[in-house]
């Protein structure tokens, strides 16, 4: 069931398709003393469309802060390919691991309408900041 409770501070729309994101930092999980960062990343996707929808595939491009892209990916999210009815939304976490204290994630996800019509969704563009990183606005 999703939670009405969140604040996410990162959402585009396509084609009806809202992607909402909330990132992290996961201070427990990082050891700065080995370059070694982790993020979590909390996502509501959420049909305002008038058909259903499923959620296929995923691509994220993730850039840390020396500007090295990694490309990750692979069928649906979460080991999961939610379908999406009309006015519903599904919500996964996961998580993202980073050499350096900061980066950038954005990507997409491949779906499928109910006529069987793949299309691309976009994922925002989200920043990965710990406090471990200079603050600058960019």
């Amino acid at each position: 069931m999703p939670r009405q409770d969140i604040e996410f501070p990162y959402a585009a729309t396509t084609r009806d398709i809202t992607v909402r994101v909330l990132p992290a930092f996961i201070d427990d999980k990082s050891n700065p003393d080995d370059n070694h960062y982790v993020w979590a990343y909390h996502v509501r996707v959420e049909n305002h469309g008038r058909t259903s929808v499923q959620l296929m595939t995923r691509h994220w491009i993730i850039a840390d802060a020396h500007g090295r892209i990694q490309e990750v990916k692979g069928d649906g999210v979460v080991g999961e390919q939610p379908i999406l009815e009309p006015s519903e939304a599904y919500e996964y976490t996961s998580g993202c691991p980073l050499s350096t204290p900061s980066g950038i994630m954005r990507g997409s996800y491949g779906m499928v309408d109910d006529a069987g019509r793949s299309f691309d969704i976009d994922i925002p563009a989200f920043s990965l900041d710990s406090p471990y990183a200079p603050h600058t606005l960019n």
